[in-house]
């Protein structure tokens, strides 16, 4: 009877087991299979976003078909629309209607960017209305002589930067530039172009700093649709993670991975170098006061010679133009005057409007920026002074007496000290 009883149970056994391994089986089969749906919605998500986001061959055709008809011209247009010479590489684009590429131009790379304007979605079913021309290339009207450009470009420079004795050496600066083909005369066509170009304020402004070396350089534009200079390495802290993973990375542990991914030291001190000397120029510069009304650091750059440079010019705001609609802005409380990302001023309470001066000058926020960027890795001998002199730069305040004064010592001790540090190597 015992051994009638073994086939049994094994029996019984062998069809648990197999039982088992179907069961091991299906879940398997369920997870692989849950885990492709959400891999491919995951993907069809991105691939839409993408294609929602990046939008360069509309860009282009839109710039090419007013070259073509004789609207616009500039440097680049026979190379973007006739030659094919330069082209639109890598998108890189954040917003819809901004659009951002790298390209390259015969032996150039560079960065191209081309505002599409405001982009209309229609319902399914629903059809589109002809495309408007735009507006933007409609000045100057036919008929408008060099003079009266001339007058146009000052006028409209004296409104953004405020009366300055050597306006008229910048005008004649920007009609250079506005001369693609180098004939010696700025066409209507060409006219049109830089005229796009100058309501934008990141150009107007980096064609104010790159002769200090501050952003990139204008490579050549068509309408609206202008090429800078590729700055190799960005942002400051030189990583960027994919745009995909942006907003899954939580932010302190970004900020570590920042820290990890930093230059050398004596590198890293040339660069902040840079960043001082850029907010130096902007106070009390030739053409007046800006406003650095952003420095996180995905706004800043260097090169393979680790000279900084400042990829978006749109955190740089006129003090004129700040005071202007500062003093606009109605608020119960400090927290309500802020324009930009961080610019900020106070708030009177028996007018309830906020006052046009800065609680903050350029050189605080650049030292609030460099603080950890700096101190980490820095030389034991020298991290005490370098600490004490940062902590004392960041509580500088614009309102605070004699501050011109107190903001020149206080740069020129920092430049001072981290000039020792590399005036010895070929960082220098």
């Amino acid at each position: 009877m015992a051994k009638s009883l073994f086939p049994r149970a094994w029996v019984k056994k062998s069809f648990f087991f197999q039982a088992r391994i179907s069961f091991v089986r299906v879940k398997y089969l369920f997870l692989t299979w849950l885990t492709v749906l959400v891999g491919s919605w995951v993907l069809y998500l991105q691939y839409t976003a993408y294609t929602e986001l990046c939008r360069g061959h509309e860009c282009k055709n839109a710039i090419c078909d007013k070259y073509r008809r004789g609207i616009i011209d500039g440097s680049a247009c026979a190379s973007l629309c006739d030659k094919e010479t330069l082209y639109l590489g890598r998108c890189l684009s954040t917003l819809t209607n901004n659009q951002v590429y790298t390209g390259g131009w015969g032996e150039q790379s560079g960065i191209i960017r081309c505002n599409l304007g405001k982009v209309v979605h229609y319902e399914l079913g629903e059809e589109p209305e002809p495309r408007r021309e735009a507006l933007m290339f409609d000045k100057p009207t036919r008929g408008t002589s060099v003079e009266k450009f001339k007058e146009m470009v000052f006028n409209h420079l004296k409104f953004k930067l405020g009366e300055h004795t050597n306006l008229a050496t910048l005008v004649s600066q920007i009609l250079s530039v506005a001369d693609g083909n180098k004939d010696g005369r700025v066409s209507l066509q060409e006219a049109r172009s830089m005229w796009a170009l100058l309501q934008m304020d990141e150009v107007l402004l980096g064609l104010l700093l790159q002769d200090r070396g501050h952003t990139p350089r204008l490579l050549g534009f068509c309408g609206d649709l202008y090429m800078t200079e590729r700055v190799p390495y960005g942002p400051l802290y030189g990583f960027s993670l994919p745009w995909p993973l942006v907003s899954w990375v939580p932010g302190g542990l970004q900020r570590t991975m920042d820290q990890w991914f930093t230059p050398s030291w004596p590198h890293k001190v040339k660069i902040s170098m840079g960043l001082l000397e850029l907010v130096e120029d902007v106070f009390h510069g030739t053409y007046g006061s800006f406003l650095i009304c952003d420095f996180a650091a995905a706004h800043f750059g260097y090169t393979d010679r680790h000279e900084l440079r400042l990829t978006d010019a749109r955190v740089l705001v006129p003090e004129d133009e700040f005071r202007r609609n500062v003093r606009v802005l109605k608020c119960e409380s400090d927290a309500d005057c802020v324009y930009g990302a961080d610019c900020r001023t106070s708030c009177d309470p028996l007018e309830r409007r906020c006052r046009e001066e800065p609680v903050q000058p350029n050189l605080a926020k650049a030292c609030g920026a460099l603080k950890d960027y700096l101190l980490r890795g820095a030389p034991p001998g020298m991290r005490e002074e370098l600490e004490r002199q940062l902590y004392a730069c960041m509580a500088l305040r614009g309102h605070a007496g004699q501050m011109n004064m107190e903001h020149s010592l206080i740069l020129n001790n920092l430049k001072a000290l981290l000039w020792r540090q590399i005036s010895h190597t070929k960082d220098s």
